[in-house]
């Protein structure tokens, strides 16, 4: 036994708990007393991962008693044969109904070995092979129980190429498509050999019969157990063609598989077979609309070919023409409301095929919108569901995203079906039972589905499973309900646009809850001949299906009539969005998404021009755009006038950096670095135009001044909502008095705060020096040296520890770098904290959180004063810099993921608590600037209402469930914050 087994002494080390399962392995010699033979090594692991190992032991032992003499055989292929013990295990682990097959039939192992023939497996071999096996056996029963047997051993065949991959990874993994094509061939194959054998028994004279596919064997989309849809064409003597089907398909029911004629004219109350003529007849004046549909999917499989194409040739121009019925839509539309209605209220959410979010829902919408589009358009008329999805997304009608992730999810819950079906050889299309544990880790064992992200295999199956529901439904009711559908299906091709009274009906599907009011603001849009009215006739429906994937489409559907009406005479707008697919595609998003963004953009519509280009989008240099800004105050003197300019020119920032962030093109660093940038460079360029409008009035200037920047200003960790938090430092030049010095610098600090912070349609510029020496009560300026003279006598601990982030940013140069050499000692102290300041700011912020956390907030998912949110962090590196800085200089910075990760590097934290603390900063401060972005106003509260929740995780986490993100958030906070409780409070 090798070194990496001697520690196994139990067979549950390869998955297998069945008690009896040690015995077993002894049985079969691979099992010794101290754990696995070792020459056995390699089937044990193999074993570990079929689907179900127990399972897969329990066959194998049946298999080995069935075997007798030739268990000696197989056991040694079993040793040597890889691509056996894949396909071998597969089929074991996953279905009972097999394995009593084999157990039945022991000699069929061989056709799993990589020496047999047959692989991969091609479709158009069945039907000489089961035809073969049919030859052999006479009288009739005896042919089908050949049929039987031989059509169970290619559904073994098929199923082992289907599930070998799981347990042998080196082993191809066969795409959906060519297990279904497969199925669906070996169905045809069966049918083909039924209709032989019951073509002897009714020796039919003077007819011909044509057996035609319908449903998913004609889509080549057959399941493991599926009835097969048929209708059946016949010519010449109809009763005695009416006998051969009959027989036909009880001879298939006994020996493969349920056949069903119901989808023939009236039904199971018409004749079994038809002529051409008779159909013909039938279909042109008494066809309901589903039954055209349902000609979708037929193909001539079995029987007289020549007949069967004659019948296609006539009945397939009827399909094309079935959309201009009257109600076709509705028609479409009740069907699948009726299928759905069927499902009991129990298994809505766990039906694969009819329920919600279903297979179903995938098929109806693909087929109305081949039905609808496919009369001028041939490249749709498919009988695929997955290749007519991506015909429609190849020619436009679908948006390629879209069809990709349909395709993908339908490919998914097929698969399941395909597992589930498998297992017993049953009919069942329902997932599992969400508590039942062992269901849903079997199934995502079959299913290829492992653990990841800290969950379970079956948990992971299960939020995939989910998703990919809620994506079918979300999809479905965008594709299946799109507004352009009934125009489309009752005007001649070349006037075919949406009008409002169409798209009326519509919305509420699409997603929107006032409905009334969206077609309000779509009459207001496309009323008049004016050429505006005619784009935004033309525009609307591309733009409508753009809004209903946003989280709010009322809103965003408001918002773009503001903003149409407010650039009504802007000659280059609407053209860009008829032009540029990725401008329209952008700006929905974020109409649909913030508040904040379509305020902005009314007031700074340039910016939509940059939505085409992404480097002219996110890709800007902050210090580049902040000599812009600079440069372009600097150019006026008055003060009023400069004002306006550096508001236009931040509001211009503003929406572009927001547009980016919203959108997922700039990280959370790059947004703090960017709004920073922006606020600092206001300041310079309206401190230095108050500076200059003074000294035109009163001459040169008393004394030089200084700005700091204090808080996430100094941290340049600015969010959209944030105060300016500065010092303002003073110095007398001359003569000047300190009195003097100070009421001229109080002066220039007064005028800037109130220039920039006067009321405006922006977020406020709000200058707060409430970090100065007394807080309000003290002055809005002093004199460096009366700095120095209360820090030395009077500072408290929390003075120092703001004064962390302390940085110069405007003013005179030499007056602040003398201003930071004077309070490095102060906030860097030589011996770093004694315990008593420890305790005082643990003091400081246990009352903080008791005091100011606002009343009925919830801690968990409060962004500033939360459990693991940023006060918790930001104390936490502030707390280690106080007590470590004066001996690491490193430790000297500002910003506050540099700070944890120069900490960790130094050894004041584990790396994987400071990893804890800057994630949870990170995803804090992304989620805090998210929610003033959904808001347009600032909230340190996450939101509870659905729509802003969705809206908010929509921009943090793009394409995740609003519970999946409150999930992670509470998550990570929480890792946090037991990390800030070992570190900033010594538990």
């Amino acid at each position: 036994m090798s070194d990496r087994f001697r520690s196994v002494v139990s067979p549950g080390r390869f998955g297998l708990t069945d008690p009896r399962a040690e015995e077993a392995l002894r049985t079969a010699g691979w099992w010794h007393e101290a754990g696995p033979a070792e020459d056995a090594e390699l089937i044990l692991h193999a074993l570990s991962r079929a689907p179900d190992p127990d399972a897969a032991l329990l066959g194998l032992v049946r298999l080995r008693e069935a075997c007798q003499d030739d268990w000696q055989t197989l056991d040694s292929a079993l040793r040597t044969d890889r691509q056996l013990r894949g396909r071998l295990f597969g089929v074991l682990g996953t279905s009972t109904a097999l394995a009593d097959y084999l157990v039945a039939n022991p000699e069929r192992w061989r056709w799993l070995e990589s020496s047999a023939r047959g692989w991969p497996i091609v479709p158009d071999e069945f039907t000489p092979i089961l035809l073969t096996a049919v030859n052999s056996g006479d009288p009739v029963t005896d042919q089908v129980a050949a049929l039987r047997l031989a059509y169970r051993g290619e559904l073994l065949r098929i199923a082992a190429y289907d599930l070998g991959h799981l347990v042998q990874t080196e082993l191809p993994q066969p795409r959906y498509e060519e297990i279904t094509a497969e199925l669906t061939g070996l169905a045809e194959a069966a049918l083909s050999a039924s209709l032989l054998i019951a073509k002897e028994v009714e020796q039919p004279k003077d007819c011909r019969l044509a057996v035609i596919a319908m449903g998913k064997c004609g889509g080549r989309e057959l399941n493991y157990v599926s009835d097969v849809d048929v209708v059946f064409v016949g010519e010449g003597d109809l009763n005695a063609a009416s006998r051969w089907a009959s027989r036909m398909m009880r001879i298939a029911r006994r020996a493969a598989f349920e056949v069903d004629a119901a989808l023939r004219p009236e039904g199971k109350a018409g004749p079994l077979v038809r002529s051409v003529d008779s159909h013909l007849g039938y279909y042109r004046r008494w066809a309901h609309t589903w039954e055209f549909q349902a000609l979708l999917k037929a193909r001539a499989v079995a029987g007289d070919a020549e007949l069967g194409e004659e019948y296609l040739r006539a009945v397939r121009p009827m399909v094309w023409t079935a959309a201009n019925r009257e109600d076709f839509v509705a028609d479409v539309r009740a069907m699948r409301r009726r299928v759905e209605e069927h499902v009991p209220a129990e298994l809505q959410g766990r039906e694969l095929k009819l329920g919600r979010g279903g297979l179903r829902d995938v098929e109806f919408a693909v087929q109305l919108l081949q039905l609808v589009h496919g009369r001028s358009d041939e490249r749709l008329r498919l009988s695929s569901t997955v290749g007519a999805l991506a015909a429609l997304g190849s020619g436009g009608y679908v948006g390629r995203q879209d069809a990709y992730e349909l395709a993908e999810s339908y490919r998914f819950l097929r698969s399941l079906e395909h597992r589930l079906q498998l297992h017993k050889l049953l009919r069942t299309h329902t997932f599992p039972e969400e508590h039942d544990e062992a269901a849903l880790r079997w199934l995502a064992r079959a299913a290829g589905v492992r653990p990841e992200h800290g969950r379970s295999a079956g948990e992971t199956l299960l939020a995939m499973f989910r998703r990919h529901s809620n994506r079918v439904r979300r999809l479905h009711e965008k594709l299946f309900y799109r507004p352009l559908l009934e125009s489309v299906a009752r005007v001649p091709t070349e006037a075919m646009r949406l009008t409002a009274a169409q798209a009326a009906a519509r919305l509420a599907a699409l997603g929107f809850v006032a409905p009334d009011g969206a077609l309000h603001h779509i009459e207001a849009l496309t009323t008049g001949v004016s050429r505006r009215a005619a784009i935004q006739t033309a525009l609307l429906p591309v733009l409508l299906d753009m809004l209903a994937c946003t989280p709010d489409p009322d809103g965003g559907l408001l918002a773009y009539r503001r903003l149409s009406e407010a650039l009504a005479d802007t000659p280059w707008y609407l053209r860009l969005l008829r032009d540029e697919g990725a401008v329209a595609q952008r700006l929905t998003t974020l109409l649909g998404t913030s508040k904040l963004i379509p305020d902005l953009l009314i007031r700074a519509p340039e910016v939509l021009q940059m939505f085409s280009e992404t480097s002219e989008l996110a890709g800007r240099d902050p210090a580049e755009v902040a000599k812009a800004l600079v440069a372009a105050v600097d150019r006026h003197d008055d003060l009023d006038t400069a004002v306006a300019a550096a508001r236009s020119f931040r509001r211009h920032e503003l929406v572009r950096v927001a547009s980016a962030d919203v959108l997922g093109l700039l990280d959370v660093p790059a947004v703090c670095e960017a709004l920073t940038s922006i606020w600092i460079a206001v300041l310079r360029a309206a401190l230095a135009v108050v500076l200059r409008a003074k000294s035109h009035v009163e001459g040169e200037p008393p004394a030089r001044l200084a700005v700091i920047a204090m808080g996430r200003l100094g941290g340049r960790e600015l969010s959209y909502g944030s105060d300016a938090d500065v010092l303002f430092v003073c110095e007398p030049i001359g003569d000047t008095t300190d009195a003097e010095a100070v009421g001229w610098a109080n002066s220039v600090a007064e005028t800037l705060r109130t220039a920039l912070g006067s009321p405006s349609q922006d977020p406020p510029l709000l200058i707060d020096a409430d970090l100065r020496p007394e807080g309000r009560q003290g002055p809005l300026s002093r004199t460096l040296e009366s700095y120095r003279a209360y820090y030395a006598h009077w500072g408290e601990v929390w003075e120092a520890q703001a004064l962390l982030r302390a940085r110069p940013i405007a003013g005179d140069a030499d007056l602040a770098a003398r201003f930071m050499e004077m309070v490095d000692p102060i906030r860097y102290p030589e011996k770093g904290l004694d315990a008593a300041a420890i305790r005082e700011i643990r003091r400081v912020k246990a009352r903080v959180e008791n005091e100011r956390l606002p009343r009925g907030a919830d801690p968990s998912t409060h962004t500033k004063l939360g459990r693991g949110g940023l006060a918790d962090i930001e104390w936490t590196i502030q707390l280690l810099q106080l007590c470590h800085g004066h001996e690491i200089p490193e430790l000297r910075t500002q910003s506050t993921v540099e700070g944890l990760r120069i900490a960790a590097d130094a050894g004041l934290l584990a790396h994987e608590d400071a990893d804890a603390l800057v994630t949870s900063w990170l995803l804090v401060t992304r989620a805090r600037n998210a929610a003033m972005l959904v808001r347009g106003k600032a909230s340190d509260q996450l939101p509870t209402h659905s729509r802003e929740l969705a809206a908010l995780a929509s921009v943090v986490e793009p394409n995740a469930e609003p519970g999946e993100f409150l999930d992670r958030y509470r998550r990570t906070t929480r890792r946090a914050r037991a990390v800030v409780e070992r570190v900033f409070y010594g538990y």
